[in-house]
């Protein structure tokens, strides 16, 4: 894994977390700590946050470490 995707999945489970926190409580943690909903600290981490999601479809896609393996042990059979 990338040093950007994992700036990315850090900046998705902080994501996650607050849309966690506004589900269960009602409560904006990046709002609140940054001014609000409509303050520009508060949009270019919300921002972030999604760019970081677009980042992360590429993880989805990427076969695991264990397929990998497994691939590279078995016969070629062409």
């Amino acid at each position: 894994m990338s040093t950007l995707q994992r700036i990315a999945l850090i900046l998705t489970i902080i994501g996650a977390i607050n849309w966690g926190l506004i589900g269960f409580f009602q409560f904006d943690l990046v709002a609140s700590l940054f001014g609000g909903q409509g303050a520009a600290l508060s949009r270019i981490v919300y921002g972030l946050v999604g760019l970081a999601g677009l980042i992360n479809l590429g993880l989805l896609f990427a076969p695991s470490e264990a397929a990998e393996r497994q691939q590279g042990t078995e016969p070629n059979r062409s």
